[in-house]
């Protein structure tokens, strides 16, 4: 199994975290199958850490990008250039498979900070179109303008919504795209119908799964640090949605992730 989208890298008890520190931690979600993971950094340092635990570990894959929430911050700074002078260095090492997460998030981003969010997000959809790599997603309560912006730049071959919190009509819309679509241990919560209808219509061959982590813990361990050796509790609640064999959608999940990201 791969852990498609996880932050390794944060710890929600305020402990730093070095590379060294991820040795137990992917030693355990081996131990139950997850053997690799695509690591995210969401801002310059993230980055790094990222590319350096794909350096030292096998079984790790970069991502590198600015997330949206830092974006406004960085350009009212003047320092928004210079980051991304530093994320396209760093996207073309070999390891990096992702430019992401990027994308819009209007929870914690106000409207003044929203033309900053989709211009950076428009200079991330050309950066993954012109090195060749997958573009992962962040939407957070702005699900129309993150497929309007994709549609008007052309989003990438191979375009991941990660954390996927829309409805089913989203999920059809992104089924017809072709975008895969990536689900978190929120699939697992109570009150997550709407969700889990949005898995139900997604096929097999469009699907991932995530941690998040140390966010989006599954159930029954909602609102403990979350970590890849979880993935098993969110992958055999998207079986039951969808009807199928636990070793079925593992089978298709582990495929899906070499397919976009090739061999780790």
């Amino acid at each position: 199994m791969v852990d498609n989208h996880t932050h390794l890298d944060i710890s929600r008890n305020g402990v730093d975290v070095g590379v060294e520190d991820l040795r137990p931690v992917l030693a355990e979600a081996a131990s139950v199958g997850v053997d690799r993971v695509v690591q995210i950094g969401c801002d310059l340092s993230g980055a790094e850490f990222a590319v350096a635990a794909s350096e030292r570990y096998a079984g790790v894959v970069a991502g590198v990008a600015l997330h949206p929430n830092e974006v406004p911050a960085l350009a009212d700074s003047g320092r928004l250039d210079a980051a991304y002078g530093e994320i396209e260095r760093l996207a073309g090492h070999p390891r990096v498979r992702v430019v992401g997460e990027t994308g819009l998030d209007y929870f914690r981003t106000g409207p003044e900070g929203v033309p900053a969010q989709q211009e950076s997000f428009r200079w991330h959809i050309a950066l993954a179109k012109r090195l060749d790599k997958v573009l992962q997603v962040h939407d957070r309560d702005s699900h129309d303008d993150v497929l309007r912006v994709l549609a008007e730049e052309g989003a990438p071959a191979s375009t991941v919504l990660h954390c996927f919190s829309g409805g089913p009509e989203m999920a059809r819309q992104c089924v017809e795209r072709g975008y895969h679509l990536s689900f978190s241990g929120t699939v697992t919560f109570k009150g997550a119908t709407s969700l889990r209808d949005a898995l139900a219509v997604t096929p097999l061959e469009l699907l991932l799964v995530e941690t998040d982590a140390p966010y989006l813990t599954p159930h029954p361990w909602r609102g403990a640090p979350n970590a890849p050796a979880l993935v098993p509790l969110t992958v055999r609640a998207m079986a039951s949605v969808l009807g199928v064999a636990v070793p079925t959608l593992c089978e298709a999940l582990s495929g899906n992730a070499e397919r976009l990201y090739g061999p780790w």
